[in-house]
This record gives structure tokens, C-alpha cells and sequence, in this order.
């Protein structure tokens, strides 16, 4: 299982839905709270190629997108194949 890193802030609803597919699916992953650490917003910037809203979600060295991405990467059956890379 390829490790899963979510930049999120605990307001916004995108994030929310984006963990609980994953949360649904049975993944693991680390989430960084982009508003209680604003030295992780910087990074989730840097890494995302200057994207700024959250959620910021990377699989291994792949940077999915945000929520809207990760659920058509579901629906098209492709986010089990990139989970387990």
C-alpha cells in the first residue's frame, strides 16, 4: 500500500469527504492541518505546484489533486491501482 498524505483544514467539507472515502476503503494515511500549521501550508503549496486550497492529496510521489479527483479516480476504478502501486 502506497503511503497517503492529506493536507486539510478541519472546516472544510471537500476535506471531510475526501477522508471519508478513504476512511470507507480502509486506507491509512497521514493528514496535515494546513490551519494549525501553517509551515505545513507552505509545504502542501511547494509540493502541489503552487495549488493553495485544501484538501492537497498525494499517494506515494503522485499528487492526486483534491476531493473532486480522488472520487473520479474512484469512479473510474483507477484508486485501488494507485493505492497499491
Amino acid at each position: 500500500m502506497q503511503p497517503v498524505e492529506l493536507y486539510t483544514t478541519p472546516i472544510c467539507p471537500y476535506c471531510i469527504a475526501a477522508k471519508r472515502l478513504l476512511d470507507k476503503k480502509g486506507v491509512t494515511y497521514t493528514d496535515f492541518d494546513v490551519m494549525s500549521d501553517p509551515s505545513k501550508r507552505q509545504e502542501m503549496m511547494s509540493r502541489a505546484h503552487g495549488r493553495h486550497t485544501v484538501p492537497q492529496i498525494f499517494i506515494g510521489e503522485v499528487h492526486v489533486g483534491g476531493s473532486d479527483e480522488l472520487h473520479a479516480l474512484e469512479r473510474a476504478g483507477k484508486l485501488d491501482a494507485l493505492l497499491d502501486g
